[in-house]
């Protein structure tokens, strides 16, 4: 008897928490809480309803997906029909607070997580605690398309800054491609980048000394930021630290700071409030020795 009502009492506790939900928070709108996989204390993240609903602007949504859009068109002409069907995608928007982990390693994803605002990063981290990235994202990157097929993700994500995030349904990004082949094929050369982004890295870690890998990696940051309308003259946003540069480019904070200063007294870069001008981007690259030809920016037939 006492189990009985002990069960039908939380029940009605149940229906109160979801009906004081509902009226606080409104339709659409809700606060995911999850727990952090290294502090195991929870973190709220906004969420919104997805772009199926009525409320939402046609106009709005295609803000939304603006940075996306803008970045396939780095590579070919879209219709109006694939626009179209871009903009139709469900989206569930959420907002990540730096460090805050986007995808976690070894998870399942069900969904791609496309960057809206910010800058994200592949990341893996040795039991030492000790972490290096691997890709850094900007808006207008799916940061996990490859888990559509790859299924379990050998790598987390994480907000390098705080970040704005869409969240696409597999099973609506399935559909996009299965209807729409040239999409499809956009989307592959996106992931195709991303594999010619981390053989550069790689061979920046193995080969170039310090101050030519920090050249290239400032080089590469221009060229794509620039792509996507996200740079101002020769300037662009970067609220990196110096020990998370470290972590990006496998050097200590000590040698990342005497790296910095010698661009710096070599008259080709300034780092100050968290943005990055570069004074001399021929002599930077010539440096670096940079070729943007691995980013594919340029409208071909694909």
């Amino acid at each position: 008897m006492r189990s009985g009502h002990i069960g039908v009492r939380c029940d009605r506790l149940q229906r109160n928490l979801r009906a004081r939900r509902a009226s606080f928070f409104g339709i659409g709108f809700w606060f995911n809480i999850c727990e952090c996989s290294e502090t195991r204390r929870p973190i709220a993240r906004f969420w919104s309803g997805s772009s199926g609903r009525s409320s939402r602007s046609e106009a709005s949504l295609a803000e939304t997906i603006h940075p996306f859009i803008r970045a396939l068109e780095q590579y070919d002409v879209l219709n109006e029909a694939e626009r179209a069907a871009l903009t139709a995608l469900p989206l569930q928007i959420r907002i990540f607070g730096k460090n805050a982990e986007i995808v976690r390693e070894g998870s399942r994803p069900t969904h791609s997580c496309l960057l809206l605002e910010g800058f994200a990063a592949r990341a893996q981290v040795l039991s030492d605690g000790r972490r290096q990235i691997t890709n850094l994202h900007i808006p207008g990157d799916f940061v996990d398309l490859h888990g559509l097929l790859i299924k379990r993700m050998d790598h987390s994500v994480i907000a390098f800054v705080d970040c704005k995030m869409a969240f696409v349904p597999h099973d609506a990004v399935r559909a996009l491609i299965d209807e729409h082949r040239h999409l499809s094929r956009l989307f592959w050369l996106t992931t195709l980048v991303d594999a010619a982004i981390d053989r550069a890295w790689i061979t920046s870690l193995g080969r170039r000394p310090a101050i030519d890998h920090l050249a290239h990696l400032l080089c590469e940051l221009y060229v794509r930021l620039r792509g996507r309308g996200l740079v101002s003259g020769n300037s662009f946003a970067f609220g990196a630290t110096q020990t998370e540069l470290g972590d990006v480019l496998g050097m200590s904070t000590v040698h990342v700071n005497r790296t910095l200063q010698d661009l710096r007294k070599l008259g080709l870069v300034e780092w100050e409030g968290g943005r990055v001008t570069i004074i001399d981007f021929e002599r930077l690259a010539e440096r670096a020795e940079f070729d943007p030809a691995y980013l594919n920016q340029w409208i071909e037939a694909r």
